[in-house]
């Protein structure tokens, strides 16, 4: 089944017009500079743009290959189906994983395998609750309380920030997560900042 948080190859987002998602713009000072950011369906880069800009080298993933043509002097990228075909990075670990608007919960463990030690996933989409408002409606695609949470534990990620509920300009349902594996020998009490300097 495919996604309709996805587009069709070609085609224009509204998420991918947008500007900075203000929850990766929050979490970006815990992102080392320079450092590896993999910006998985990145659509037309808002956040690989960001994330370029912040001095991080960035592979930017999406099946839109159209989209993807703009970033090339910016950004590694993989034009790849990720819910048809392989992974199109196996093995690749990177300081940070961004994921905004999307969900494919086949996916969901090659997140988490994506991360190094001590990198930092966030992660912001649709949840429960959405199709009063809008697309996506179809539950397949919209995650269920308390989901993104109980995905981190299992995966063992220490969350740093946790939201489920709704948002406006433009209304939807949203459940966002910020969470780092645990490098070599980390006790958990490691300072992860709330806020930017």
């Amino acid at each position: 089944m495919s996604n309709p948080s996805t587009r069709p190859p070609g085609t224009a987002t509204a998420h991918g017009s947008l500007a900075v998602s203000d929850w990766v713009r929050r979490w970006s000072h815990l992102v080392p500079a320079p450092g590896t950011v993999l910006d998985i369906a990145c659509g037309s880069g808002r956040h690989t743009r960001w994330f370029h800009g912040r001095g991080c080298a960035v592979t930017a993933v999406d099946r839109d290959a159209a989209a993807l043509k703009d970033l090339q002097d910016i950004a590694r990228i993989r034009v790849a189906d990720i819910e048809a075909g392989p992974w199109p990075l196996p093995g690749e670990r990177f300081d940070a994983v961004v994921v905004t608007n999307y969900l494919w919960r086949p996916l969901l463990s090659q997140v988490a395998a994506s991360l190094a030690e001590s990198g930092v996933l966030i992660y912001e989409t649709f949840a429960a609750g959405n199709a009063r408002v809008g697309k996506p409606s179809n539950p397949d695609f919209l995650l269920r309380p308390g989901e993104l949470l109980q995905w981190a534990a299992a995966h063992g990620l220490r969350v740093v920030a946790y939201e489920d509920g709704f948002a406006s300009d433009p209304d939807r349902y949203i459940q966002r997560i910020v969470a780092i594996r645990p490098g070599a020998g980390d006790t958990g009490l490691r300072r992860h900042p709330l806020h930017g300097a």
